[in-house]
């Protein structure tokens, strides 16, 4: 479509950086205001609020992705995500990962972005570290280890999508749809907050559309994206040391629009605050859980945002379940943690459980 517009000068990639640029900013200031987090609505001290919030993000993503689809605006048939051989340990293994590293550093990707462009040195660095493994397990030193556990797979044959199952889209994109509306419905949130999260997942259907459809050019084409963060942190890492060779994508659009829309919404809400590290102990497991975040992000195939708001509107198999490693390693590291810190003098378990935000 984007070549029926007659840009002679603009590529659809150069669009592309802008048009994340916009989506980067609305989902900073959103997720700054409705403290949006899928780790608080997994163990916080408010999670049925926070999962509440998350739902029906989830619950609008679903439907408009869904309607995108049948509208034929878009399609994942050739999307990673419906792949036919499932990288299962990868993903398993990878998810637990994240999982349990999203509890160490008190916030999964998408939120400790947020928190860094409110502030928080502890957040921006552990994204700093994040990206640097996202990126060695892309294409640097820990390749290898990506590879040699990516080729455990499972053939799904034609079960890539819950679309293949009886019922087909229709009815699984509903049932995904009704009950994350239940949730959030029952969650007790102030109207305010509820439509942020409607906006924040109309954002999803909204990134596929343009890059997958708007912004497609038979001549030279873009891949179809979304909200995500593992690869386009990485991918923005790199642009930052070597931007006269690799030119800026959808990702590194995405990831400067989320720091400057955090950023606005927390100088003008007047939560903007200077945090820092308060012990070596605490700096090692920050540092421990970005590390984690960055190696699993990439073998699960994506964050929680990623492989969850974005990939379970997809009614991808390996997206659903990522989510689910994610949050099983989540919950098992906040009880272990829960279970050393209540059986130490030294440790009382207050501080390892005290919410990021």
């Amino acid at each position: 479509m984007f070549e029926s517009f007659g840009f002679e000068d603009t590529t659809a990639r150069e669009v592309s950086v802008l048009f994340a640029l916009g989506l980067g900013v609305l989902f900073g200031a959103l997720a700054q205001l409705t403290r949006f987090c899928f780790r608080r609505s997994l163990v916080g001290q408010d999670r049925r609020q926070a999962a509440g919030v998350w739902a029906l993000a989830l619950a609008v993503a679903v439907i408009g992705t869904q309607a995108a689809v049948a509208q034929e605006w878009i399609s994942f048939d050739n999307h990673r995500l419906l792949a036919s051989d499932l990288p299962v340990l990868a993903i398993v293994l990878g998810g637990l990962m994240f999982g349990a590293g999203m509890i160490l550093t008190r916030g999964c990707v998408s939120r400790l972005m947020v928190l860094s462009g409110s502030g928080n040195l502890r957040a921006a660095l552990v994204i700093l570290v994040f990206a640097v493994v996202a990126h060695a397990t892309l294409k640097g030193v820990l390749a290898p280890v990506r590879v040699a556990l990516g080729s455990v797979t499972l053939d799904l044959g034609t079960t890539t999508s819950l679309a293949a199952l009886p019922g087909g889209a229709l009815v699984w994109s509903g049932v995904l749809a009704i009950a994350a509306l239940g949730l959030a419905l029952r969650s007790g949130n102030r109207p305010l907050a509820l439509i942020g999260a409607a906006i924040i997942g109309l954002l999803v259907p909204v990134g596929w559309i343009g890059t997958g459809f708007v912004l497609f050019d038979d001549f030279d084409p873009i891949a179809m994206e979304s909200l995500s963060f593992t690869s386009p942190t990485a991918e923005t890492l790199f642009f930052g040391i070597a931007s006269s060779a690799i030119p800026a994508g959808f990702g590194t659009g995405l990831v400067g629009g989320v720091l400057l829309g955090a950023l606005a919404a927390a100088l003008l809400g007047g939560s903007f605050q200077w945090q820092s590290f308060e012990s070596p102990r605490q700096t090692a497991r920050y540092m421990s859980g970005a590390a984690l975040m960055g190696l699993g992000g990439v073998l699960a195939g994506g964050c929680t945002v990623g492989a969850g708001l974005a990939g379970i509107p997809t009614l991808s198999v390996a997206a659903g379940l990522a989510l689910v490693s994610i949050a099983v390693g989540g919950v098992a590291t906040n009880l272990l943690i829960s279970a050393i810190s209540s059986g130490s003098d030294a440790q009382p378990a207050r501080p390892a459980l005290q919410p990021a935000e």
